[in-house]
């Protein structure tokens, strides 16, 4: 059992709370039962499980390393305020391009828990992948992985060039959708191809101008009240529904 937080396993699993490492070892940490468990049904590479001696160990982790620590040790690299008594290093997953029908681009959002939230209402809608675009928030951050409630593990995620992006996809026949304001058609008023990918811009600017420019259509959600706006991650959902709906 460990059981100083001065060891040097715990500084390595610390180290991981940081993007800088985690991008140098190409690993990152889940906390809890239920991600635990869903980065091992999804055949995720993980490379170790980490518990308080207490904890009930899931029975299909018979063949993984388990190293046991104290209930201070856990807490120490937890993020959590009551963790559960169980982590997993998980290693990263780098994705190939593939031949999508319904894909989602993210253009620079920041919140964790709004990635999060897209990430794993694409997984409830269908939806094959998320492309991520430069400035976007960590897919790792373990705010991220939180809110994704295990989606992350489900989906073909990968980081890629917007730009480049869209002309691909155009490419491979999807009709591509861009989340704007201006001169913009109804989302309900849209013709649903068979592959459609949809842009979802920063919370605070939107999807950049030359994405726009790139898309097939400018497709908005009307509002009807006196907010100026919807949160990117409910503007997802809606969309990404109305795309489940006719495909």
């Amino acid at each position: 059992m460990i059981t100083s937080v001065q060891n040097e396993k715990v500084k390595q699993w610390k180290k991981l709370q940081k993007k800088k490492f985690r991008d140098i070892d190409q690993q990152f940490l889940v906390e809890g039962y239920h991600l635990v468990e869903e980065a091992i049904s999804s055949q995720w590479n993980v490379i170790e499980i980490i518990a308080v001696e207490d904890a009930e160990i899931p029975q299909n982790i018979s063949s993984l390393p388990v190293t046991v620590v104290t209930t201070n040790v856990l807490g120490a690299i937890s993020n959590t305020k009551t963790p559960q008594g169980i982590a997993a290093v998980v290693k990263m997953k780098n994705n190939a391009w593939k031949q999508w029908k319904k894909i989602i681009c993210i253009d620079q959002i920041q919140d964790p828990g709004n990635l999060g939230a897209i990430i794993r209402t694409a997984d409830a809608a269908g939806f094959d992948s998320i492309i991520l675009g430069d400035n976007t928030v960590d897919l790792y951050n373990d705010k991220v992985i939180r809110a994704t409630q295990g989606s992350v593990f489900h989906l073909d995620i990968i980081h890629y060039s917007l730009n480049d992006a869209v002309s691909k996809l155009k490419k491979d026949a999807v009709s591509v959708w861009a989340t704007t304001l201006e001169e913009a058609t109804p989302y309900n008023q849209v013709t649903i191809d068979e592959k459609i990918a949809i842009i979802l811009g920063n919370e605070g600017s939107g999807v950049d101008e030359s994405l726009i420019n790139l898309a097939d259509h400018k497709v908005k959600i009307p509002i009807y009240g006196q907010a100026e706006s919807l949160n990117v991650g409910v503007a997802a959902g809606i969309l990404m529904y109305r795309v489940a709906e006719f495909s």
